[in-house]
């Protein structure tokens, strides 16, 4: 999609890091806005600042991992505004651990929300977007842990993969169907957001994470360490979407760095070598 004037955009997580940029710049496309957060209060202050009139905005403070709040958000979107042009499925938590110190809760909080959201979002907008006539673009935030698999992020890896393998395989039946809707998917590496702190949104029904141990702690303290120092930012990412966007390219992955460690994976795949470790 080249011209954005005036079409609808659908953002989930967009109270901050990466969604509120993403509702930054398209704010700055001239588009229409429905915002949606589990942090409904930070989600007004954040809306606040996009000099926005309010007839082109609707918020929303939902919990993405159900699928009836997505449903709702959807609703509202076309009631409100007749179309969605551009649905970006990006609401996301993270948890460090070893593999077998994810109790099942955790588990159930990361594919809940980085994984069954994405699912919710194509299953309640993506038929109401085919059935446009301009059409529209679906981008699945997911993570450079979608292409890797790093140590400590059992769950937040297999969250990942799932939203690069399902968006993956919804560009081949979009392109089978030479249809109007494209997708991209997001893959960020380090970026500056507070992912690392997202204990503080974890739902009550997901419980609270149990003690972990000092090599768990040890892979914590390194990812907090990276995500702060992280040097491309939340801005960085929202414009390489739109861009990617505008050209109808699928894959969006900004940390052009990290090229070697997913060409190393693939190698090790092709030439069946045990992985090698990342770290």
């Amino acid at each position: 999609m080249q011209d954005l004037r005036d079409k609808t955009a659908v953002i989930t997580g967009a109270a901050s890091g990466i969604g509120l940029a993403l509702a930054q710049r398209a704010a700055k496309e001239g588009m229409r806005l429905v915002l949606a957060d589990i942090e409904g209060d930070k989600l007004k202050v954040a809306a606040a600042t996009l000099a926005i009139a309010a007839d082109r905005l609707l918020l929303h403070t939902l919990d993405v991992s159900r699928d009836e709040d997505i449903g709702r958000l959807a609703d509202d979107a076309f009631h409100r505004f007749g179309a969605v042009h551009l649905l970006c499925n990006n609401a996301g938590v993270g948890l460090t651990r070893v593999t077998w110190e994810h109790t099942l809760q955790d588990w159930e909080w990361l594919l809940g929300v980085n994984l069954w959201s994405v699912i919710h979002g194509i299953r309640h907008f993506l038929p109401r977007m085919l059935e446009q006539a301009e059409g529209g673009h679906i981008v699945n935030t997911a993570s450079v842990a979608g292409l890797l698999s790093t140590p400590g992020m059992a769950a937040y890896n297999i969250s990942k993969h799932g939203v690069v393998t399902l968006s993956e395989t919804l560009y081949g039946e979009l392109a089978v169907l030479q249809a109007k809707v494209g997708v991209s998917v997001l893959c960020p590496a380090w970026v500056p957001t507070a992912i690392h702190q997202s204990g503080r949104n974890r739902q009550a029904r997901f419980g609270v994470p149990g003690e972990i141990s000092d090599v768990s702690r040890g892979y914590e303290e390194r990812m907090a360490s990276a995500v702060t120092a992280g040097r491309k930012t939340a801005d960085d990412m929202a414009d390489a979407v739109f861009e990617a966007v505008a050209e109808r390219r699928f894959y969006v992955i900004p940390h052009r760095k990290i090229n070697n460690a997913i060409q190393l994976r693939m190698d090790d795949i092709m030439q069946l070598r045990n992985p090698t470790p990342l770290g």
